[in-house]
């Protein structure tokens, strides 16, 4: 098996905006910073939690470089680079690379029939920075079928389904570390031997995400409220619990 990035359980980082809406990056640094202090294994800025699809290419730098400062190389940093095209993913990729991310996360396109060139041209792009497939359908549809996996030039895959059957397909059909991106399922995730999980919740829950992943069932079921409200209206009511806990801004572009 491929070497993972990281193991453990690592946060989907959330964006702060200001009460203007411009993305403020000291205060997203300095939540970063906190979330590891916190436990947190990893950090990837500026993808699906990180309201990506919302951010300039100079807001996403922005923000990778505020925060790799910030967390000084504690843990990985990635970078989202998912896009529609295999062309702009690239574009973000090798943007990435040049300001320092230890790996980027890459969503795949929607309704793509072509995801081994789609990741081929982000592989190509980050040259020796390893680069993580993204399955999330509910974001981008249809995502990545189990199948077709073995046929990407990829270091490993998130997978953000919440689906226990296709988790198991993956863990028993390919030998890549797996991150699993759901908050429903990490005590079944963690025992199982996937690598890590990379969560939004762990934002305003990191203790608990970290303690369900390591097996703990009371710690997953105390989760289950915090799940389900961080669904609704997502990001916006993620951004208000995170705020609740650190007195951060709920601002969101994206609701």
């Amino acid at each position: 098996m491929a070497e993972p990035v990281f193991t453990g359980v690592g946060v989907a980082l959330i964006t702060l905006f200001d009460g203007d809406g411009e993305v403020d990056a000291p205060a997203t640094a300095e939540l970063a910073a906190r979330l590891v202090e916190a436990g947190m294994q990893a950090v990837v800025v500026a993808g699906s939690t990180g309201e990506g699809a919302a951010l300039t290419a100079d807001e996403r730098t922005d923000l990778l470089d505020a925060v790799r400062a910030t967390v000084d190389g504690a843990v990985p940093v990635l970078a989202g680079t998912g896009a529609p095209s295999a062309r702009q993913a690239a574009a973000l990729t090798v943007e990435a690379v040049e300001h320092g991310a230890d790996a980027v996360l890459t969503l795949s396109p929607p309704r793509s029939s072509n995801l081994e060139g789609y990741y081929t041209a982000v592989t190509q792009a980050a040259g020796a920075t390893p680069v993580l497939a993204y399955h999330y359908p509910n974001a981008s549809a249809p995502g990545i079928p189990v199948e077709v996996l073995p046929t990407l030039p990829v270091a490993g895959l998130k997978d953000s389904s919440g689906e226990p059957e296709r988790l198991l397909r993956e863990l028993t059909e390919w030998d890549r570390p797996i991150y699993v991106g759901s908050s429903a399922i990490l005590s079944f995730a963690g025992p199982l031997g996937c690598a890590g999980a990379i969560l939004a919740l762990a934002n305003a829950e990191s203790e608990r995400c970290a303690a369900a992943f390591a097996g703990d069932v009371r710690a997953q079921r105390d989760l289950t409220a915090a799940h389900v409200a961080a669904h609704e209206q997502f990001p916006r009511r993620l951004k208000e619990m995170v705020a609740e806990r650190f007195g951060t801004s709920p601002v969101a572009r994206m609701a």
